[in-house]
């Protein structure tokens, strides 16, 4: 019996800003590469959620009875963010265990071996552990250009090789109290120290540390094909530390800090999910992730990767946009705060808010069972022939659906973003959903369109963010 990763999945937003747009905002001319931004209607509940949703390819949601988030930047502060994301991945609640891991930029990491243990100790069977994040970095700074948005997840599950990507080998980690970068309670922007001291004194030395670790234990350098490697997106940093502890340069898998920037709790794990979905069987994959101390794994490619689907990262890339003004990142962001748009007049209600979950979260509808009528929402009385509570649920998330109609509303959104397109999709049952339409190209949108399902924030009524599922132009890949 071995225990490792099952499946993976992995979400980058559809709009991503150019780093030199923001060195041109203020005088600049230098900036390379992009940040990945999510949208005014994500967060990290919402990509979250579709990372989570790539592992259910290869993984039944009815199998999953453990989930860990892990996020420097939950919606809620008292809540549980995780009840919440599995609810919406429509998960068992009399079955699954959720926790929040957070406040560390290794949350992620944490949050795996939270999973493995679990699932070694056998209070679960399968694991489901997703990390999000949106930090912010002070206007300006090499961190507001550094972060970027991001989501990774993979399951963890006890097996035999062939039901396995990879097995976990062994895991170490190392603590140190050291104020390097850093936010508090009450604040929006991450704050760091003098720079010379966030990388000799902090991940410098800890990385060092837990590198020896790994290094005593058995295994040596030559031993790994594949090493995913945190950074802050230092090339002459991560240079150092290479040639210090005699990793060829070949061997390093990006995290990504080019081209979506540095995800925080969400890297490492993106980091792995890129190696898997370009590894193959036997290789060993180092992975190392930082804060507050830092984490190591070593993995072993298992003959289960054959089965792999197609890779999610490399498709989220290739299907982006450039977000087209630095101003509206800043606004989506609160941080300069646009006009907004027309209120919604409704009164927000807490109960209806909670009894209506498995059709706002879960994307549940009906079907009749005397004429086969397909509704949404769930009605407990037929539109077509008037019986009572005769109904089936089915979930519309994974469907690819068909633009069935759809009008545009030229003012009904914030001042920066005024167009919003409502729409009706129809799914394979021939149900109807109507809801709005997000990370579309509005010459792209017509009738008959294939459209897929994304969780997004809907509005902020009660003081609490409400969450829906809207619908876009496909980006994740048909399966």
């Amino acid at each position: 019996m071995k225990y490792g990763i099952k499946s993976t999945g992995a979400y980058l937003p559809y709009r991503y800003l150019p780093k030199a747009d923001i060195s041109k905002a203020w005088g600049g001319k230098g900036g390379k590469g992009e940040k990945s931004v999510a949208d005014v209607d994500e967060d990290s509940i919402t990509m979250a959620v579709e990372a989570a949703l790539g592992c259910f390819r290869t993984t039944k949601r009815s199998d999953v009875d453990a989930l860990y988030f892990a996020t420097t930047t939950a919606p809620y502060a008292e809540k549980q963010n995780a009840a919440l994301i599995s609810v919406a991945c429509d998960l068992l609640d009399d079955k699954v265990f959720t926790a929040d891991v957070t406040s560390s930029t290794r949350a992620g990491t944490n949050a795996l071996r939270l999973a493995l243990d679990s699932v070694k100790a056998g209070s679960a069977e399968k694991a489901l552990v997703t990390a999000a994040e949106t930090r912010n970095g002070f206007p300006k700074s090499a961190q507001e250009a550094g972060f970027g948005d991001a989501a990774a997840a993979v399951v963890v599950a006890a097996g035999e090789a062939e039901d396995l990507l990879a097995s976990v080998d062994f895991q170490a980690s190392v603590n140190e109290e050291i104020n390097d970068y850093w936010r508090n309670a009450d604040e929006k922007f991450v704050r760091h120290a003098e720079k010379r001291f966030c990388d000799e004194e902090g991940y410098l030395l800890q990385v060092g540390l837990i590198l020896k670790k790994v290094l005593q234990s058995g295994y040596c350098a030559e031993d790994f094909a594949k090493v995913v490697l945190v950074n802050q997106g230092n090339p002459k940093l991560l240079k150092k530390l290479l040639v210090k502890n005699g990793i060829a340069e070949e061997k390093l898998v990006s995290t990504f800090t080019d081209t979506v920037g540095d995800s925080g709790a969400a890297q490492a794990l993106l980091g792995l999910v890129n190696a898997l979905e370009n590894a193959e069987e036997g290789e060993k994959i180092l992975l190392v992730d930082y804060g507050n101390g830092a984490s190591a794994f070593v993995l072993t490619v298992q003959p289960g990767i054959k089965d792999r689907p197609v890779a999610q990262i490399a498709h989220y890339l290739a299907t982006r946009a450039p977000l087209d003004s630095y101003a509206r990142f800043l606004s989506w962001r609160g941080i300069a705060t646009a006009e907004p748009g027309t209120p919604y007049k409704v009164q927000p209600s807490w109960a209806q808010t909670w009894r209506e979950q498995r059709i706002n979260l879960r994307l549940h509808g009906s079907v009749c069972k005397k004429c086969g009528s397909a509704l949404f929402p769930i009605n407990r009385v037929c539109d077509c022939c008037g019986s009572k509570d005769e109904y089936e649920e089915f979930s519309a998330q994974e469907e690819i659906g068909k633009l069935y109609t759809f009008s545009i509303d030229e003012f009904a959104g914030q001042s920066d973003d005024p167009v919003i397109i409502q729409a009706v999709a129809e799914v394979s049952n021939g149900a109807h959903i109507y809801t709005l339409m997000t990370d579309f190209v509005r010459e792209e949108v017509k009738v008959d369109m294939d459209v897929e399902f994304t969780f997004r924030r809907f509005n902020e009524l009660g003081n609490f963010p409400n969450y829906f599922w809207k619908i876009r132009p496909v980006r994740r890949e048909v399966r």
